[in-house]
């Protein structure tokens, strides 16, 4: 199937020219890597469970799933990713399934899967109305007693980090800071082109409504990176074992605080279908 039919262009082609695959193992992306692993272990209660990782790029997390023994189903809408997960998969004793489909429209029957996450169509989708469509998916797909982890950029992300690296003061760059702290719409700056391309960034309460509107119950909501980041040394910190102890500390104590979601360039949210 070709993606194009599935996603924006502008998403497409940003994906052809950045690394998906290499960004986990770099920077931040390490870090996130390891924390998203845990936020998702809350919610692996079975030894065995059928989890449809909706957005899951090249298929780290589905990996990481299958071999622990899970059922597992990538859904995926880019091309260059589907190719890099079918050469990864290959390789796995425990493999998982592989879908060139995207969120508003997932290839599986009613009440299927114990666990499914959200990776990127909380953020890909601007629009209120086609986000509902895939979390309304996301609810038809799942058992009762399932859960759905949503996964969103925080709408002070890019703020924080312009504040941190000085890029505040570009005017491109806040210009785009202020459409996300007003309206949530994220467009790349033509002179950023390393930036996400065009996306949806949250507030933490809008995140919870967006979901509750569908009558899902919810659960919680936790800070992935949280404070920690803020660190001026975070790369060196992390990378040292007492001081990444005491990060890790400041995450646990603070990652359900409501008041400090918003320190947080991304979200993870839990809701249950009952």
């Amino acid at each position: 199937m070709n993606s194009k039919h599935l996603i924006s262009r502008n998403i497409e082609l940003f994906y052809n020219q950045a690394s998906e695959e290499t960004r986990l193992n770099k920077g931040m992306g390490i870090f996130e890597f390891e924390r998203i692993k845990v936020l998702i272990e809350k919610y692996l209660h079975a030894a065995s469970s059928k989890i449809i990782d909706i957005g899951g790029g090249t298929g780290k997390y589905s990996e990481w799933l299958a071999e622990k023994g899970h059922e597992v189903h990538l859904v995926e809408p880019v091309t260059k990713h589907i190719k890099i997960a079918r050469n990864r998969n290959n390789k796995l004793k425990n493999k998982f399934s592989i879908h060139q489909e995207e969120a508003r429209k997932l290839p599986f029957p009613n009440n299927f899967a114990d666990l499914i996450i959200l990776h990127g169509p909380l953020y890909h989708l601007q629009s209120e109305k086609e986000r509902s469509f895939a979390i309304l998916e996301a609810k038809r797909v799942l058992k009762n007693n399932g859960v759905i982890l949503g996964f969103a950029i925080n709408y002070t992300a890019s703020t924080l980090a312009g504040l941190l690296s000085g890029l505040i003061h570009k005017k491109t760059f806040f210009e785009m800071c202020r459409e996300e702290l007003t309206n949530g719409i994220h467009h790349q700056p033509v002179d950023f082109p390393w930036i996400l391309a065009e996306a949806y960034y949250h507030k933490p309460k809008q995140l919870e409504d967006e979901f509750l509107n569908h009558e899902l119950h919810y659960l919680n909501t936790y800070a992935v990176e949280g404070m920690a980041w803020l660190d001026k040394d975070y790369f060196s910190s992390m990378l040292d074992k007492r001081k990444s102890e005491t990060l890790t500390e400041l995450i646990k104590i603070t990652e359900n605080d409501k008041y400090l979601l918003s320190f947080s360039p991304h979200m993870m949210i839990a809701v249950q279908k009952k």
